[in-house]
Parts: C-alpha cells; structure tokens; sequence
C-alpha cells in the first residue's frame, strides 16, 4: 500500500486578495477597468483621435485604482457594505394605526398551531 501525501491549504476562510485589495473591491476594479475599455472602445469608434482618448482613459483608470484603493484601506473587507447597510436603516418609525401592536396582545392561535 502506497502512502498519499496531501498539502494543507492554509488559506481557508480567509479573504480573498489581489495586490492588497480584499474582497468585493476586486470585483469593483474589474467592473471599472470593463466600463473604460468599452469607454475607449466607444470614444474610438466616433472618431475621436487617438490622442484624446488615451490621456482621457488614463487619468480615469488612475482615478479608478486610486478611488478603489482608497475604499480598500478605509473600509476593509466589509466596512464598505456595513456602511451601506447602516445609511438604509431608517431614523424613525411612523406608525398610523394600532393594529399591528393590538393583534399582538389577542390569545388566539397562530396560523398552524394548536393550544
């Protein structure tokens, strides 16, 4: 009987990364440089020089990894969602009847349960 070697993989449940992006900012690099290929692919296509359209893909693409670095280094791996997820939270609930506090009080059974 032959004995099997077999590697550990020490990077499970870690986070994925790309030259330090982590996570969903990969994703977002490769959106953006997919949106200024097909932007310089449109500014080509009418008739705008060459000459125009690098410089202008450029700065672009250096505003691009610029502005998703930065959301790297200032969020994290989820503080960029978390935030999100808090701007949705509302400040306040208005509620213009009882109703639903009131049918919470009420002893009758629930929908498939027997007393």
């Amino acid at each position: 009987m032959a004995t099997s070697v077999y590697r550990i993989n020490k990077g499970i449940n870690r986070p994925l990364e790309f030259r330090g992006l982590r996570a969903q900012y990969i994703a977002y690099l490769a959106v953006g440089l997919v949106g200024l290929l097909l932007l310089f692919t449109l500014l080509y296509l009418l008739g705008t020089p060459l000459l125009v359209c690098l410089p202008v893909i450029l700065l672009l693409g250096g505003a691009l990894f610029a502005g998703v670095y930065h959301l790297n280094k200032t969020f994290g791996e989820h503080g960029l969602g978390k935030r999100l997820a808090r701007r949705r939270i509302p400040d306040f609930l208005r509620l213009r009847s009882r109703a639903l506090f009131l049918h919470l009080s009420r002893k009758e059974p629930r929908h498939g349960h027997r007393h």
